[in-house]
C-alpha cells in the first residue's frame, strides 16, 4: 500500500493558486487512473486506485498547507505504513515555473508543508516530487507569491510539467523512486546543454582571439 499526497489548500479561492500545484497533480492522476469518487477521511479528501498491482491511496490534505502532517501522520499509523510508503507532491520555489525535481528524501527546505509532514510522520525518508513556482517579483512577499494564480506564460509550463509528472509518479510506484529520478529528472541532460554550450563560447572566444 502507497500514499501519494498532494499539498495545497482547500477551498476555491485557492484552487489555481502557485501553493496548489500539488492539489493540480493529484487530481490530474485521479482522472487518467479514473479513480473513484473522492471521499473524505483523516482530515483529507482522498480516493483509492491501483498502480501495477499496488493499492494506492491519493491524498489531498485538508487542514491547509502549514498543517498537512496532521492529515498524512495518523494515516500513515492508522495503515501501519513507513515514511518510505509516501510520495508528497509540492510546489517549489526555488527552482523555476514548470521545472520539476524529484528527490528521495531530505530536509524542508524552507517549505511549511514539508515541515508539518517531517513534524507529524517523525521521518525525512519520503520522496518528494517538486514542480517549481519561481521566485516572488520584485516588491512582492512569498505569501502573496504562492497565493497568486500563476503568470500567463507560466500556466502552460505547469500544465506541461503536470503532464510529465503523470507517469513519474506511477513510476515510482511501481519501479521505486531512485528509478523515477533517474528516469524523469532532468538535471543530466540540463547539464550536458549547459556544457555544450560552455564549450561553444569558448570556442568562440578563441576563434575571435586567433
Amino acid at each position: 500500500m502507497k500514499i501519494i499526497a498532494g499539498l495545497g489548500n482547500p477551498g476555491a479561492e485557492y484552487a489555481q493558486t502557485k501553493h496548489n500545484v500539488g492539489f493540480m497533480l493529484v487530481d490530474a492522476l485521479a482522472e487518467r487512473l479514473n479513480a473513484p469518487a473522492w471521499k473524505e477521511d483523516f482530515f483529507s479528501a482522498l480516493t483509492e486506485v491501483r498502480m501495477g498491482g499496488e493499492k494506492v491511496f491519493l491524498v489531498k490534505p485538508l487542514t491547509y498547507m502549514n498543517s498537512s502532517g496532521e492529515a498524512l501522520g495518523p494515516m500513515l499509523s492508522y495503515y501501519k505504513l513507513g515514511a518510505e510508503n509516501l510520495t508528497v507532491v509540492h510546489d517549489d520555489m526555488d527552482i523555476p515555473a514548470g521545472t520539476v525535481r524529484i528527490r528521495r528524501k531530505g530536509g524542508s527546505g524552507g517549505h511549511n508543508g514539508i515541515k508539518s509532514i517531517l513534524a507529524h510522520v517523525g521521518s525525512e525518508d519520503f520522496a518528494r516530487v517538486r514542480i517549481g513556482i519561481g521566485r516572488p517579483p520584485a516588491g512582492w512577499t512569498v505569501i502573496n507569491h504562492v497565493l497568486a494564480p500563476f503568470a500567463a506564460e507560466d500556466v502552460l509550463k505547469i500544465r506541461a510539467a503536470i503532464d510529465y509528472l503523470l507517469p513519474a509518479v506511477e513510476c515510482i510506484v511501481t519501479d521505486g523512486v531512485d528509478f523515477a529520478m533517474n528516469r524523469y529528472n532532468p538535471h543530466k541532460k540540463k547539464a550536458k546543454k549547459q556544457e555544450e554550450r560552455h564549450e561553444a563560447q569558448e570556442e568562440g572566444g578563441a576563434s575571435a582571439r586567433t
